[in-house]
């Protein structure tokens, strides 16, 4: 597998033929070619080339896959006792480019295809064990056993009984 690191816009990445890469926002059309001016690094398998600082005499050329927004990060000021909330947010623009070739120019290559191993770990994911059921009647009969009590006993009392009490106690206040 033959890779390259590259710098962008001040950044640096690792371009991998046949995959591709998210640069900052680039001022070209969809479909368009881009080659890299800058190419620090490259590796084919054993074989590495390290530029000082740059590589001369290697193209890394990508093609403009399409143009994406990065995720919403949101900003927040607050001052507690001052009225003062000031909401803001900011989504980054990112260009897809497809690398295509990293090599010497004139240099005829076929890109080698990189296989994904999310498949195998989708097989594994089918042959999961079976569910073996539980016993449900047994939890809800102790549930509803649990739930059953005697209804607790009222106790009335009088409304007299309370207002004799509430009379009496104003004649007591009195004769003192």
């Amino acid at each position: 597998m033959r890779f390259a690191i590259v710098e962008s816009g001040g950044k640096q990445y690792r371009a991998v033929e046949g995959r591709t890469i998210e640069v900052d926002r680039l001022a070209l059309e969809t479909g368009a070619t881009f080659d890299f001016e800058r190419v620090l690094l490259m590796a084919d398998g054993d074989e590495v080339m390290v530029g000082t600082p740059t590589l001369s005499g290697i193209e890394v050329k990508a093609t403009v896959a399409n143009h994406i927004r990065g995720p919403k990060i949101d900003r927040f000021k607050y001052r507690p006792k001052k009225r003062i909330r000031v909401r803001g947010g900011h989504r980054q623009h990112y260009t897809l480019l497809m690398v295509d070739f990293i090599g010497k120019p004139g240099e005829v290559r076929k890109v080698e295809k990189v296989e994904v191993k999310k498949e195998a770990e989708a097989e594994v994911v089918v042959e999961a064990k079976p569910k073996v059921e539980k016993p449900v009647k047994a939890k809800k009969e102790a549930a509803t056993t649990s739930t059953k009590k005697a209804p607790a006993k009222k106790t009335t009392t009088s409304k007299k009984s309370t207002a004799a009490k509430s009379s009496s106690k104003k004649t007591d206040s009195k004769k003192k």
